[in-house]
């Protein structure tokens, strides 16, 4: 019987993770202040749509051939290289001005995120066990929230206080520091990949039996991740300020003091993310423990039907309980998703399959900003949030049926 020198995922798991959440910090600062900051970056207002959609639509075209980069080439050099190239694309934001520096700044970030994505889940996959797949990918998801959410908030109170240029170059050091700790306590993953599936294989997934339903339930997964995107990531992140300022107006009173629209769309999206990064981890150990994933993803589908439900009321009250409720749905479904893909047979093709379930979750992503706002006329945002709530209702049938099916061995 073969030794298993798998390294623990702990190990791996800190600095992929910390590398992915400290990536972030330029991107998300960049969100949260390059509307009200076109003068100091030196673009114009209707430039700043193009700018924030430009990384996500070269993405469409560099997460397929990052994955076969993975499964071809060490994993450790792909993913530092993509971290520093990270590093670059922020400081480009800090030391420069105008609409091209920033264009390709933007381009170089979609580069380096292709990578970052594609190789963390990747990476995590390679040393997490089917017994504790969901559970690690679970963990790591966490890296994502919490530089997402955590970037927007530091982004805005550096800029607030130290100018746009500052706030940006502080955000390329982080980034910097991630891709070093990466850099000196990453180890090379690619070699374990078929010796960790010879060795940890379960009944259901052994390398030496296939799945012959693996194709559909690939879509299937892919389909989950792609509503998570199109729903949350795109439809209701554009449209959650609007919502409010339909609600409330401008301005509301608390506690004696006015709020503005601005502030509580951002406290609500941040909530968001904080939810969503708690429920990723313990949905996917709660997975592990149950043993069928699809159940589980069943079970986080249905408080994002309701969530939305709540939403399309529109009362206060129901406001409060309805967005933790999507928020959780949010954690679940990424992800399980990403688990799911580990689950399936043939590990040497594990990068190429998250490289394309990234490419349709991109595009999901950037279609729903349009759509939502081409259907609200037609609708109305409740009417669009009902719909959102019937996204969800269709993936928990599909969760559902493959939930019912005899596992194969």
């Amino acid at each position: 019987m073969k030794k298993d020198h798998t390294p623990s995922p702990l190990r791996v798991l800190l600095p992929v993770g910390i590398g992915t959440c400290l990536s972030l910090i330029g991107d998300a600062s960049l969100y949260a202040v390059l509307p009200t900051h076109t003068v100091d970056a030196g673009v114009s207002v209707a430039s700043v749509g193009i700018l924030l959609s430009a990384n996500r639509f070269v993405r469409l075209i560099l997460n397929g051939p990052a994955g076969v980069a993975y499964d071809r080439w060490c994993r450790r050099r792909l993913f530092v290289l993509a971290l520093f190239i990270g590093a670059c694309s922020t400081a480009i934001y800090g030391l420069t001005q105008g609409l091209w520096p920033l264009l390709v700044g933007r381009l170089l970030w979609g580069l380096a995120w292709a990578g970052i994505w594609v190789g963390g889940n990747t990476i995590i996959l390679d040393v997490a066990r089917d017994d504790n797949r969901g559970r690690w990918v679970g963990i790591y998801q966490v890296s994502f929230f919490l530089g997402s959410a955590s970037g927007s908030l530091l982004g805005g109170f550096l800029t607030d206080r130290l100018g746009y240029h500052s706030a940006m170059s502080i955000g390329a050091g982080l980034t910097l520091i991630g891709a070093l700790v990466a850099l000196i306590f990453l180890p090379e993953t690619r070699g374990l990949r078929q010796e960790a599936a010879e060795i940890t294989a379960s009944p259901r997934h052994s390398p030496h039996t296939s799945n012959p339903d693996g194709k559909a339930e690939f879509a299937s997964a892919t389909a989950l991740y792609s509503a998570n995107r199109l729903v949350l990531a795109g439809i209701f992140s554009s449209t959650f300020g609007l919502f409010l300022l339909e609600q409330i107006g401008d301005q509301v009173h608390v506690a004696g003091r006015s709020l503005g629209v601005a502030t509580l769309t951002g406290l609500g999206l941040g909530l968001s993310k904080f939810v969503s990064m708690a429920s990723a981890p313990v949905v996917g150990g709660l997975s592990d423990r149950v043993g069928s994933r699809w159940r589980i993803a069943a079970a986080g589908l249905a408080p994002g039907v309701a969530g939305f439900s709540l939403l399309a009321i529109g009362s206060p009250l129901t406001t409060l309980v309805g967005l933790p409720l999507t928020a959780v749905t949010g954690g679940s479904n990424q992800g399980l998703s990403t688990a799911l893909i580990g689950d399936l047979d043939g590990v040497g093709q594990r990068s190429r399959r998250l490289g394309l379930l990234f490419t349709v979750g991109d595009l999901a992503s950037a279609v729903g900003p349009p759509l939502a706002y081409a259907l609200i006329p037609l609708l109305g945002i409740r009417g669009v949030y009902l719909l959102s709530a019937g996204i969800f209702a269709s993936m928990f049938l599909v969760a559902l049926r493959w939930a019912a099916r005899p596992m194969h061995t």
